[in-house]
């Protein structure tokens, strides 16, 4: 296991009683590098959405453990968002929630010349994703294949 993956893990045990507690959702935790900065990312929702202050809440909580645990040796920014509008799904909870829903499919590389798909999430296990497009009909992809996953969203 990589040290971005054990801390990730990590955090995410860390960070669950507090998600609890107020009721939230985790959606997903990164530990990244981006220029010459390391991230700590903790992307949390609730139910009507997640607000600034409840961010701030658990930014606040999490600091405190972070500081006490220490388990982190690089230097790193502790962020803590909502997922936002192109919120990607990786847990099953995630796929059991969007079943009927559109979704967008990003390939690493392309099926029948085509990298990007649009269409309703039918069926998903561990090793596949079924989708419905208006175009082509009932497309399956392996999740092998897949790069994002994510719901669709029209301006």
């Amino acid at each position: 296991m990589a040290k971005r993956e054990i801390y990730e893990a990590k955090t995410e045990k860390l960070i669950m009683p507090i998600i609890e507690q107020n009721a939230f959702e985790l959606v997903d935790v990164e530990f990244v590098k981006e220029g010459s900065n390391w991230y700590l990312r903790l992307y949390v929702d609730k139910e009507g959405g997640i607000t600034i202050d409840d961010c701030e809440l658990v930014s606040r909580a999490m600091s405190d453990i972070l500081d006490r645990e220490d388990y982190i040796e690089e230097s790193y920014i502790l962020e803590v968002s909502s997922p936002g509008l192109g919120r990607p799904l990786k847990k099953e909870k995630d796929f059991l929630r969007s079943i009927g829903s559109e979704v967008e499919v990003r390939l690493y590389k392309p099926v029948e010349r085509q990298k990007e798909f649009t269409g309703i999430l039918k069926l998903f296990d561990k090793e596949t994703i079924v989708i419905e497009t208006k175009d082509c009909g009932e497309k399956i992809f392996l999740r092998s294949e897949i790069a994002l996953i994510r719901l669709a969203f029209d301006f």
